[in-house]
């Protein structure tokens, strides 16, 4: 069945039967917020983490080296904005 197929089937459903389904969809949905509103906080650093491993990985299998010559002129040497005086 078709959600489009499921959406027409609510219309023959009665009153209380439309209520039931929405309470029961409304606790599902109020889980599914709490278990996303908690999962980026318990592994921000996690993913954090992750994502180093992985573009060391990455570095590491396509053979990606680094010298100092990489990052010679990278620093902005000017102490911040210019000021005309």
């Amino acid at each position: 069945m078709t959600l489009q197929e499921i959406i027409k089937s609510l219309d023959d459903l009665s009153v209380e039967d439309k209520t039931s389904l929405l309470n029961v969809l409304e606790s599902q949905l109020s889980k599914i917020k709490e278990q996303v509103e908690e999962k980026p906080l318990q592994n921000k650093g996690d993913s954090f983490w992750q994502g180093v491993l992985r573009f060391r990985e990455t570095i590491e299998r396509e053979g990606i080296e680094f010298t100092d010559e990489d990052f010679a002129n990278l620093r902005d040497r000017s102490p911040g904005r210019e000021i005309d005086l």
